[in-house]
């Protein structure tokens, strides 16, 4: 083998593909990525070696306090919080133990180094008031209908925004109340109860406000103006 194929971000595309085949969320691989692409950036900044066969613990727990005392939030300039820091650490675990199973490595750097403590955090619900003016801002306008249903939807079955763009029509039972969520968390279809004002809204949705398709392939329930599915950045 060419000693490029031990360079970091040679096997991060490797790593990528391993990711996908054993059917990892496009999400949760876009995470690994970005958060691999930083330690490869931290890396080259302080000079140290990218190849992985020369990565030590060392160069690890560097990265790991570069982490918990220089990087800032981007939004608030506050330090990253603990969960933040785990998350970086756990993709560290999983890409270096795919290393090690595929035999890019002997040693793995990561072994015997915990994963950070985080903070249990209480995340509070909207009140009813709170509810009211978001729901509020969602009255005007040519896509009303849509956006208030898309809103009710999400805060009725706690869904992540992922997965109310990946909801098909065929998805939504209006009869028996409940709507297919495919592949949610842990990989598992899920059913999920709908209220009655909800079964409304989007009743109305599909039946005034849903522009058409632009090809008879899109089957997503939720459209943008022009047809076409909506995506996680259009919410």
């Amino acid at each position: 083998m060419k000693s490029s194929v031990y360079e970091l971000e040679n096997l991060i595309d490797g790593f990528k593909l391993s990711c996908q085949t054993e059917g990892k969320s496009p999400r949760t691989i876009e995470w690994y990525s970005s958060f691999l692409s930083r330690f490869v950036c931290f890396l080259k900044f302080k000079e140290f070696p990218t190849d992985i066969g020369m990565l030590g613990k060392n160069h690890v727990k560097a990265f790991i306090l570069y982490l918990q005392t220089e990087v800032k939030t981007p939004f608030n300039h506050k330090p990253l919080s603990s969960s933040s820091v785990q998350g970086y650490v756990r993709t560290l675990k999983v890409f270096f133990a795919w290393a090690t199973r595929e035999d890019y490595i002997q040693s793995n750097p990561m072994t015997k180094i915990p994963v950070t403590k985080s903070r249990a955090k209480v995340i509070n619900t909207f009140s009813p008031e709170q509810i009211v003016k978001i729901s509020s801002a969602c009255q005007d306008g040519a896509n009303a209908i849509r956006d208030i249903a898309m809103l009710l939807l999400m805060l009725d079955c706690g869904l992540r925004v992922s997965e109310l763009v990946n909801l098909k029509v065929e998805d939504v039972n209006l009869a028996e109340g409940y709507v297919k969520i495919s592949a949610g968390k842990g990989n598992k279809d899920q059913m999920v109860p709908i209220g009655s004002f909800v079964q409304k809204m989007i009743w109305k949705y599909l039946n005034h406000s849903r522009p058409q398709p632009m090809t008879e392939k899109i089957a997503r329930l939720f459209l943008s103006g022009d047809g076409l599915p909506l995506t996680r950045n259009g919410v």
